[in-house]
């Protein structure tokens, strides 16, 4: 039995999990729930998975939780606060925690779970594009397996084992294309509805806007590299719109490996709480007669300005990620607000990184303020724009 919390319980990824977790009760058993605010869905998955403790940010709301609980006789305890989602990524009868919390916000968490000897399997991409080479140390110096999430990763993972690092030439990266990369109009046009509605994928916002502009493809590439230590000029990116095959990896031989399956997130994500076994699922099987044909494309980096800063932003390395991060989520969060074009989105980020003064130094607290100075820089761009 395997005994998990799950960070972001509320989200695409959570839900996701949650679905599978209900069909393997023999396998895998809730321990921690956390959300944001969504207190509603909290409730409903507490009554179905009854979780020795949970998460939840406002501490009016964790009050409330607490006397719900009481209510319905429910033996949850209930976290808040600062340090409360800390404390539920570390509890001690946690085996493994799925990082699935959105954007800068879930870094604390994760790295508090690897100091307490928890595996992780990570759908949170933005902490390994801050500090990626930290969270790795940090992991080997504990034992701790990172799992990753994400279909592509899952993919290369997947490509990779039983493999020598030595021998791989380069992994090859699929990106869907979001709903823009034939799109021929006036990019500066392009409203909130049309980004959010991507062609082959159903996640949340924020990372259905960086589908759209190309940037979750950054920070997916800087998180391959991290993941997998490979430089990020080995890390190539190719448009598949079909979102068929997930990723490759190329290895010094020529041969190309790679792994296919429908697009559906809760197989990497069953993947990642089962490895190293492989259990059956419901998972709709792969008909490549059914789909007729496989498409790549280069992708265009000048059309996609995200993608060309994310690619800089690793080579620079340091701190030059997590500023980028942070300066595109609180541009995105600008865009789906109404404050700005969708055009800015990568404007803000360009701006934001030419105006940081790169550390070396590579403590949490240098992340960290690196993240913080971005996202005020950021803010202010933003009401320049809004103005």
């Amino acid at each position: 039995m395997k005994r998990i919390a799950i960070l972001g319980s509320s989200g695409s990824i959570g839900t996701q999990t949650l679905d599978i977790v209900s069909k393997m009760k023999d396998n895998i058993c809730v321990e921690g729930l956390a959300v944001s605010s969504n207190i509603k869905v909290l409730k409903t998955q507490i009554k179905k998975f009854k979780p020795s403790a949970v998460f939840i940010k406002s501490s009016t709301d964790a009050h409330n939780l607490k006397q719900w609980c009481v209510f319905n006789n429910i033996k949850t305890d209930v976290y808040s606060g600062n340090t409360g989602l800390e404390k539920l990524a570390t509890m001690p009868n946690v085996d493994m925690v799925l990082a699935a919390i959105v954007g800068a916000v879930g870094l604390k968490s994760t790295i508090a779970a690897i100091k307490a000897k928890k595996n992780i399997a990570i759908a949170n991409k933005e902490s390994l594009v801050i500090a990626g080479n930290y969270i790795m140390k940090l992991a080997a110096e504990n034992g701790v397996s990172i799992l990753p999430v994400d279909s592509e990763h899952s993919a290369i993972f997947q490509c990779c084992t039983g493999e020598k690092k030595a021998h791989i030439k380069k992994i090859i990266l699929t990106a869907s294309g979001g709903p823009f990369y034939k799109y021929n109009k006036d990019f500066s046009k392009i409203t909130v509805e049309q980004a959010l509605a991507h062609p082959t994928w159903n996640m949340g916002k924020k990372i259905t806007i960086d589908s759209a502009t190309l940037m979750n493809k950054g920070l997916e590439a800087i998180e391959a590299s991290i993941l997998f230590g490979l430089p990020i000029d080995k890390v190539e990116i190719v448009i598949h719109p079909q979102s068929i095959v997930h990723s490759m990896v190329e290895y010094v031989d020529g041969s190309v490996i790679a792994q296919l399956s429908n697009p559906d997130m809760k197989l990497p994500i069953q993947y990642a709480l089962t490895y190293p076994e492989r259990l059956s699922s419901n998972i709709k099987t792969l008909n490549l007669a059914d789909i007729g044909k496989l498409e790549f494309y280069k992708p265009n980096f000048d059309k996609f300005l995200c993608l060309k800063l994310a690619y800089f932003a690793a080579k620079k390395s340091y701190t030059m990620p997590a500023v980028m991060n942070a300066a595109n989520e609180t541009a995105v969060a600008a865009f789906l607000n109404g404050e700005v074009k969708f055009t800015y989105i990568a404007k803000i980020v360009e701006k934001t990184m030419k105006a940081h003064e790169m550390s070396k130094n590579m403590s949490l607290d240098t992340f960290v303020e690196a993240d913080s100075w971005a996202r005020q820089y950021a803010e202010k761009l933003i009401r320049v724009c809004s103005n």
